[in-house]
């Protein structure tokens, strides 16, 4: 539904059309989870302070005075701005709440309550609600931690990883646990209305960034609980894998992922050098990972001769993964190439806006890009009429 009740027009219908949530979220991983559900066809209605989500401050870079970090996970949604210190506001918040299949929030645990916006006042207005919690560490005794991705990122111990053996520890280019953090909570909404629809009845759905960040270590975390080992940085090298790292080449670093004995034997032969194959010392990947500062020098050698792209194309028609080190750009533009169309314009005229595409593709559905990303409280008399009608 809309928030005039009018169903969208049938070439906007996705898998998630009817929905309605009410998005008390803000920053990235609240709001990446409440796009993706806007993006399915979920009618998403943002409820803003004031002062607005932190992120529509976040510049540079901007697109026309607007922060692009907000453009990039608010698409498709109608802002509201309502003040929950105000009785009226929040009335119209438990409103919201009646009419809404889902709710995001992801305020300290607790804080929602002194406002009667927690889950149990909400549940008490609309059992059938999914009420979805997004926190750093959870609502036990980690409650009182703010939840930061950096700070997450060392706590679980990706920072470790992160970095040449000797040098200092990194952070990954991106928020990557918020992300993580919101698709967690995406799939957990997802579940839980697959579950309504058997019992009728809504639940509260919590997921916090730790325990995604240790999810998502996936074999790092394995090898502490499952066996007692520790990994550590060894910078772009894999512990068990190789090669599986950047090599260079003529003009810039390419990727090489020779994961098995057939790959590698491909990689050798394309690189003019079959013969090491079979030596015995790199039979095997367990072989080539033992002795892979032996094995290095003898593709590195014949790389030189090759450009980037064209050993691309050489590798990849034999079946061997790799690619080169791009930047942003020229991934966005390499996906153009190959038929990916990652971009999609949203809005018309001055609200036009450029994005990048949701990554999902359905055979009988599409995700919708209608709405481009409301200006703070650019829909709230038309909401607030909605809601007290």
């Amino acid at each position: 539904m809309t928030t005039d009740g009018t169903p969208p027009a049938a070439g906007q219908r996705g898998p998630l059309d009817g929905l309605v949530v009410a998005d008390l979220s803000r920053v990235l991983a609240g709001p990446y989870a409440s796009m993706m559900l806007a993006d399915l066809g979920a009618t998403v209605i943002k409820v803003e302070s004031a002062a607005g989500d932190e992120t529509r401050t976040w510049r540079p870079p901007e697109h026309d005075g607007t922060a692009t970090y907000y453009l990039s996970i608010n698409r498709n949604k109608r802002s509201v701005v309502l003040d929950f210190r105000d009785p009226d506001d929040v009335a119209l918040v438990h409103e919201l709440f009646r009419r809404s299949d889902i709710v995001l929030e992801n305020y300290m645990p607790g804080k929602l309550a002194g406002f009667g916006l927690d889950y149990e006042t909400a549940r008490s207005i609309n059992p059938k609600l999914v009420y979805l919690s997004i926190s750093g560490f959870g609502s036990g005794e980690g409650a009182s931690l703010p939840g930061y991705d950096l700070v997450v990122q060392a706590m679980s111990g990706l920072m470790s990883l992160t970095g040449e053996r000797d040098g200092p520890a990194y952070r990954a280019g991106i928020a990557m646990f918020d992300v993580m953090t919101g698709l967690h909570g995406t799939v957990g909404v997802l579940a839980a209305l697959h579950q309504r629809e058997r019992t009728g009845e809504g639940q509260h759905v919590e997921v916090n960034l730790m325990s995604s960040a240790l999810s998502g270590l996936v074999n790092h975390t394995a090898a502490y609980t499952a066996a007692g080992v520790v990994p550590m940085r060894m910078g772009n090298n894999h512990p068990s894998v190789y090669p599986y790292e950047p090599l260079p080449t003529a003009d810039r670093d390419i990727i090489v992922a020779a994961a098995n004995d057939r790959q590698f034997r491909a990689l050798c032969e394309v690189l003019g050098i079959p013969e090491v194959a079979d030596d015995p010392r790199f039979l095997t990947n367990g072989d080539r990972t033992v002795n892979r500062d032996a094995l290095r020098p003898l593709l590195v050698e014949p790389m030189a001769s090759w450009t980037a792209d064209d050993l691309f194309d050489a590798l990849s028609a034999r079946g061997v993964p790799c690619g080169p080190i791009n930047t942003v750009g020229e991934g966005i533009e390499f996906a153009e190439r190959i038929g990916l169309e990652p971009r999609v314009t949203v809005g018309e005229g001055d609200e036009e806006v450029d994005l990048v595409r949701n990554p999902i593709r359905f055979s009988a559905a599409a995700p919708q890009y209608t709405l481009p990303p409301p200006t703070l409280g650019q829909h709230t008399d038309d909401i607030k009429s909605w809601l007290r009608t």
